[in-house]
């Protein structure tokens, strides 16, 4: 996958009021989705090299990228935990080269991928519940100095858009910079691929969900009345792409949707009868594994099963999404910089294992 520099939006719009630091209390669809997108996927891996042959376990375990995150960052990094507590990164990436993406209105001619989505996913000591924290993409951060895959480096820099440190350094300097803003050390990263998912639901004859509101997005060609609709594999890349057709066209809008549509596609793969059909079964963990990059700790069926197996304690009642607390910029109001003193007592909980105080998830940004 091409890290090179990209062009960026040059303005994402207002992040949406609904987007806030509050616990999502509108049920099970709006709640718990940054840890149960990494569960969703596991769940798949799990089951297909639990259930097939050991040519196919092979063919499957080499489709997985993995990053050696552990050698790019060094020694100068965060502490562990001093618990059983993991924390975990999550990346939504989005590739816009190629034909298919230049037809999908997705800039087919611009190399490099975009971090749409990031979450640090907490998992604290017994693992029965967890905590997901998304870090929205027009953040401005400082990215620390970083090496390029080719062995440069790249010097630091002030006032960097969040998402503008994938696409020009790459995934391991994306760590870093987490590691930097939060003190949080990372445990392990997976990246998620959303133009891998157009064959994985595809695999799975479509994914269904619920659109709140009309979407029109004449950039993406999406075109969705209010109600539920059933989305083939085309249709789900335009759908996790689109901004403009989503209320003001802010990024927390399209994040929302992505969010949305990763719970809703581990909704339907739950509902196969996966270990009853092999073959589907191998179809559908293809297709996941090939939209899979994570760290060199996971970047094997073993290793991702028995990282799924010590998840199993986790009670979803108990998970929680919240935005990293945000506030406008004073020098450019279409971004957002972390508020404090919210988002260092937000940090410092993770750091300690401890619980995130209420006042620690309220977001400036957006009135939560």
């Amino acid at each position: 996958m091409s890290h090179d520099a990209i062009s960026q939006d040059t303005h994402e719009g207002r992040s949406a009021s609904h987007g806030g630091g509050r616990k999502r209390r509108q049920g099970p669809r709006k709640r718990r989705r940054g840890l149960k997108i990494t569960l969703g996927v596991l769940l798949v891996l799990l089951l297909a090299g639990g259930g097939t042959a050991y040519w196919m376990y092979q063919d499957l375990d080499g489709n997985i990228k993995g990053v050696d995150i552990d050698k790019a960052l060094g020694e100068d990094r965060p502490e562990k935990l001093p618990t059983t507590g993991q924390n975990l990164l999550v990346l939504g990436s989005d590739s816009r080269a190629g034909a298919e993406n230049k037809e999908l209105g997705g800039g087919g001619g611009v190399s490099g991928a975009r971090s749409d989505t990031a979450l640090v996913v907490h998992i604290p000591e017994g693992r029965t519940e967890a905590t997901a924290v998304s870090i929205p993409r027009d953040t401005l951060v400082t990215r620390p100095e970083c090496v390029k895959s080719d062995g440069s480096k790249m010097a630091s820099a002030e006032r960097v858009m969040f998402n503008s440190v994938y696409s020009q350094v790459g995934p391991a300097c994306v760590v870093k910079t987490v590691e930097k803003m939060s003190g949080v050390r990372i445990d392990h990263y997976l990246e998620i691929n959303f133009a891998g998912f157009k064959d994985l639901v595809d695999a799975i004859g479509g994914v269904t969900v619920e659109v709140d509101e009309p979407i029109k997005d004449s950039a993406s060609g999406l075109d969705l009345t209010a109600g539920t609709h059933k989305l083939d594999g085309t249709e789900s890349l335009a759908y996790v792409r689109t901004r403009h057709g989503v209320g003001d066209g802010s990024d927390l809008g399209r994040i929302g949707l992505q969010q949305q549509f990763l719970m809703a596609l581990l909704t339907e793969i739950k509902s196969q009868d996966l270990l009853g059909s092999p073959t589907s079964t191998y179809k559908i963990a293809n297709s996941a594994t090939k939209s899979l990059t994570t760290d060199e700790g996971l970047a094997s069926l073993t290793s991702l099963a028995e990282f799924a197996r010590s998840m199993n304690g986790v009670d979803p009642s108990s998970m929680e999404t919240i935005m990293l607390p945000v506030a406008y910029d004073k020098q450019d109001p279409n971004r957002v910089v972390a508020a404090e003193p919210q988002a260092g007592a937000l940090w410092k909980a993770i750091r300690t294992d401890g619980t995130i105080p209420e006042s620690a998830k309220k977001s400036p940004a957006t009135g939560g």
